[in-house]
Formats: structure tokens, sequence, C-alpha cells
């Protein structure tokens, strides 16, 4: 049955449904990056308030601004902005709900007065991002924005000949200035993204691009605009095809762009919001808190760096889906040892939370066959997310004196990987935002096995610290030499 908004009562009696009346919802939310994780985590909350007829004037306007995202405008259309958000627990059990909080979406090159008008009514009082790790155009190295890359140059030039903007920080840039110029109170800009300090993150570029306007723009919007920090968790994979069957033979929904993920959620949210007004999201379960970064650096640190763990050695070692070397003892002990003796010795108290438990559950999570998540997911993107996952800890305890064989062995597995050719000779696909110096640097290695670590934007000066250097040389030598799965066998041993 295809979803839309007539064909709701007649779905599944299993599947649940808003049962709330959608025409009553109105915008109070734009969210940038409307993707499988957004559609899983913060609509859903959004979704939970309103079947309990809470925020109703909190709907989301999706706007799309990437190529890509021209095919979720057009799949969300044609079902009124529906989808199903399928659970999928570790036995196999299958939980569907249709999710009706996203009431209209814009791709925004093809309608850019119609994105520019909600971005700037007064009844939208956030915007939202999932823009992905290296969304925010930072500097691994300085840290700053790069305000020299070729996107970022051409839209301050289109923006000051008068064209429409192009990138995420052009619509919010512009968007402020508007409401800046007719009195209207500036938005609250909340980032979603799996960064540390993102909030932060997001207020750094927004007014780097805006100084590349008009500095005073830059100076309102690091002045007078709030930025919350967030730490959010759900592994959400990309919808591959198989999801859009299991929604159609299990519960009889012709849905394009379902989302599947596992059952466990967490939103953590520093409650930081111009004038305080928000969502009531405390009463669907997020933790409104005053600092975030407890949170988020043991999510950063445990999880995100614990799917960097198994994704290159994974792949190394043959497998294909997150659940196979999360089922290995021989992974599971490396995951173990990594968070146990390094990165939970960079890690602040978490109130409430019980880490020996969440390590318990992370194994759990990654070990849930069904929610098939792949290692070429995890393993992507590398150049935005070790930097941002493994490198702190290794900094971290460098700096107490101790050196982190472990997490220097996740670097090295990556080293590997960016050879682009596996255990057997066979090429690897490597996708990355800077595949080609990622390769070029993995092809180096062979005469300088601190070709990949000497590039500061992705490990600062480390390759310069003798401490480092010698275990990372060294271990790379022996993936070489004996495999990754032997590798990981004696890094055990060692424990």
């Amino acid at each position: 049955m295809p979803l839309t908004q007539k064909t709701l009562s007649h779905l599944d009696e299993r599947v649940a449904r808003p049962g709330y009346d959608r025409s009553e919802v109105t915008v109070g939310i734009v969210h940038f990056g409307v993707g499988g994780f957004h559609r899983a985590h913060q609509a859903m909350y959004l979704d939970t308030l309103m079947n309990s007829g809470r925020a109703m004037d909190w709907g989301i306007f999706g706007v799309g601004v990437m190529p890509p995202d021209k095919a979720m405008a057009d799949a969300l259309s044609k079902q009124d902005h529906l989808y199903t958000l399928m659970l999928k627990d570790g036995h196999g059990n299958l939980d569907a709900r249709v999710i009706g909080s996203i009431v209209d979406y814009a791709y925004a090159p093809d309608e850019p007065q119609r994105v520019l008008d909600v971005l700037t009514a007064p009844s939208t009082r956030i915007v939202s991002l999932t823009v992905t790790e290296g969304g925010y155009n930072i500097d691994n190295t300085t840290g700053a924005f790069d305000v020299d890359n070729p996107v970022i140059t051409a839209d301050v030039a289109g923006l000051a000949e008068g064209k429409v903007p192009v990138t995420m920080y052009a619509w919010v840039a512009q968007a402020l200035q508007i409401r800046r110029e007719r009195g209207i109170e500036p938005f609250t800009v909340m980032s979603c993204d799996n960064i540390q300090s993102n909030g932060d993150v997001a207020r750094s570029s927004i007014a780097a691009f805006a100084g590349l306007v008009d500095p005073d723009l830059a100076q309102y919007i690091r002045t007078e605009v709030l930025f919350p920090n967030a730490m959010v968790d759900r592994i959400t994979p990309v919808t591959t095809p198989d999801v859009i069957e299991a929604v159609s033979d299990v519960f009889g929904i012709d849905d394009a762009w379902p989302v599947a993920c596992e059952p466990f959620t967490q939103w953590v949210l520093q409650d930081s919001f111009q004038s305080g007004v928000r969502p009531p999201f405390e009463e669907a379960g997020v933790q409104m808190v005053a600092d975030v970064e407890p949170y988020e650096l043991m999510k950063l640190r445990l999880l995100n760096a614990g799917h960097q763990a198994i994704a290159y050695a994974g792949h190394l070692c043959g497998y294909t889906y997150a659940h196979e070397p999360s089922s290995d003892p021989l992974f599971v002990q490396f995951l173990r040892d990594y968070w146990n003796h390094e990165a939970r010795l960079t890690l602040a108290p978490v109130e409430g939370i019980d880490v020996d438990e969440y390590c318990d559950t992370l194994i759990e999570r990654f070990a849930n066959p069904e929610v098939r998540d792949t290692i070429a997911r995890l393993a992507s993107y590398a150049s935005d997310r070790i930097p941002k996952f493994v490198v702190p800890v290794i900094r971290a305890n460098l700096a107490n004196g101790l050196v982190s064989t472990r997490a220097i062995a996740i670097a090295v597995t990556w080293a590997r990987y960016a050879e682009a050719i596996d255990e057997q000779g066979q090429p690897i696909t490597v996708v990355d935002v800077e595949k080609d110096e990622v390769l070029a640097r993995g092809a180096q290695q062979k005469d300088d096995p601190l070709a990949l670590a000497r590039s500061t934007r992705w490990f600062g000066d480390l390759a310069d610290d003798p401490r480092f250097a010698e275990v990372y040389t060294a271990q790379l030598a022996l993936i070489h030499e004996v495999g990754a799965r032997e590798f990981l066998s004696i890094l055990n041993k060692s424990a």
C-alpha cells in the first residue's frame, strides 16, 4: 500500500502512526541534512511529542542543498513527507512506525525564495543541522574554518553578485542577516552531528563564513545567536533495498525511503535556546543539561572510535557487516582493552551513566545482526573521523605520559586500509572527502611508514613525537608482516 496521508488509516494495525492531526502542525524548525539519522532521531523525538499533544508548532521543514538531496525531496513529496521508521533488535524482531513530524521539504536550488521565506519567518525558531562530521569545513590542524575552500570562495563571490546561496553556511548567514535587519529575533542553531562541541563548531563555521561577507554580521552571530551543544546516538545504517523490501513484505507499506535503525536512542542537549523557547524535549526522553562535554566525549571516544576500531581491521579480515567482528572474541577483547586501558582514562565522570554498563551495551549494539550496518559505511570518511574520534585519545594520554598502543593501532589499520589493496590482493574502495590525498599517502608508506601520519590536518604534529612514531611504524610493519588478524591477536596478548 502506498504511504500517504490518505492511506494512514488503512495501514497494518501493527504499524504505529501519527495520532495527531498533521494539518494542525505548523513549522517551527528548519532542518538542513534530512538523511537517515535525522529521521531516526530528531524527527522521531518531535513525533513522540506530537503524539502526546505537545509541540504542534514545532513541525520540521527540511532543506536540501546538495545534489543528492533532490532524490529525498522527490521521495518525501510523493508521500506527504511521511516515512516508515523500522526498529530492528538483536533477536530478529521488527517494529514499524510512521513518522509525521516533517511537514514540508524543499530542495533549495529549485526553490530558493521559499527556503529563504521559511528561514526568515518569525515562527521559525530553530535551525537544526545534520551535515556530517566533514560538513563544517574545519581544518583539523588549525581548528579554523577553511576560507580557501573553492566552494566557499565561489559562494561568497556569488552572494556579492546577488546570486542565491549555495552552502548551508550561506543560507543560515543570509537568513540571520535579514532577520536582524527586520528586527526579528534570531533562531537558535542546533547541530546534531557527531563532533565534539558541535554547537561551538557550528557557530565558528557560520560566523567565519559570515565574516567573509559582512564582519558586523559575523560579530552578531558570535554574540547574539545561540548554538547549543549536543550528543546524539542511534546507529542508523544507510537505507538499502532490503530495508525497502522488508517494510513492504512485512508491513505492507510501499515506502520509497524508509529508515531502519537499532532500538537504542540517546540525545543529550544543552539547554541554551533563544529566549528559552524550545519544544519540551525532556518529555520525549531528551536529557537537557547545562554541560554536554562529558557525555559527548564518552560517546565519541567509546562508540565512534569503537566503530573505527572494527572498521578497517574488520575489512582486512574479510568481514562485511559490523555485527560480524563485534561477535568475534578477538575484536571484542581489542575493543574492551582500548576502552578500559586507554579511552576511559581520558574521560571525566559522566553523571547518571555507568560506563561499564555503557560499554557492555555498546558490544550488544554493535553485534546486533539485524541492523546490518556495513563495514564499508563505518570505514568511510576516515580523514574526518580518525582526527575527531581517535587522535584526541592518543594526544590526551601522551600528555599524561601514556602511549596508547591500541588507539595507535586503530590509526595503523586505517593506514593499511588506505593502501587500497587487501590481504588477498583485491582492491579496496576507499570513500573519503580527501580520497586523493589518502590514497597518495597510502601509496608512499612503503618508503615512508609515517606518510599518512605526517598529515598535520589529520594527526597534527604527532609524527614528530618519537613515542608515537616508534609505536606507529613498528605496528605498520607488523600488520604488513602478519596480517590484520594476527596483528590484533599480538596486541591482545600484550594487554
